[in-house]
């Protein structure tokens, strides 16, 4: 019997069992998948009010969320996720927005002074009137026509990590 005919008929089964017993010892349980909105459901923040000042969302998703006028003041919104969301003349004063996702997003006339943008990512958001003193965008991603908005009224130091707002922004 040939070498070939030999590894078909004998070799191949018993590589074939091997792996499968295998999988089973590594995964013993079925995978169970999570759709997008169950995963999303997990993190959502369901309970908007006027007043979140203070409030810990870390990681919190807000998608196409009316955020108009709240007070999100001095909140802790890291690696939260703000897309196609509405935050016209909002209070984010001294929020701390490092890591986090806002795509698509309007803070058009929103209160952004002492925040903290560090690598943020807010590719196709609006800043049109945004009050920027002392906001850190150090590392953000911002579209140029609106980061060269935000260069032409960026004044002021962050407090808490020092940068100047120009600087953070790359401003000339």
């Amino acid at each position: 019997m040939p070498l070939p005919d030999l590894f078909r008929k004998h070799l191949l089964p018993v590589l074939f069992g091997v792996l499968l017993a295998s999988s089973l010892i590594a995964f013993p349980f079925a995978a169970q998948a999570i759709t997008a909105p169950e995963l999303r459901g997990q993190f959502a923040l369901q309970d908007i009010s006027e007043d979140m000042h203070g409030r810990d969302l870390k990681e919190k998703e807000f998608l196409k969320a009316d955020l108009r006028g709240i007070d999100l003041s001095d909140t802790d919104l890291r690696g939260a996720v703000i897309n196609t969301s509405q935050l016209q003349g909002a209070d984010l004063h001294g929020a701390n927005l490092e890591d986090v996702v806002a795509f698509s997003s309007r803070f058009d006339e929103t209160d952004l002074s002492d925040a903290n943008f560090t690598n943020a990512m807010l590719m196709q958001s609006r800043f049109v009137d945004a009050r920027i003193e002392g906001t850190d965008f150090t590392n953000a991603v911002i579209d140029l026509t609106q980061l060269k908005a935000l260069c032409g009224r960026a004044s002021g130091v962050n407090s808490v990590s020092g940068v100047s707002t120009r600087e953070s922004l790359g401003c000339r």
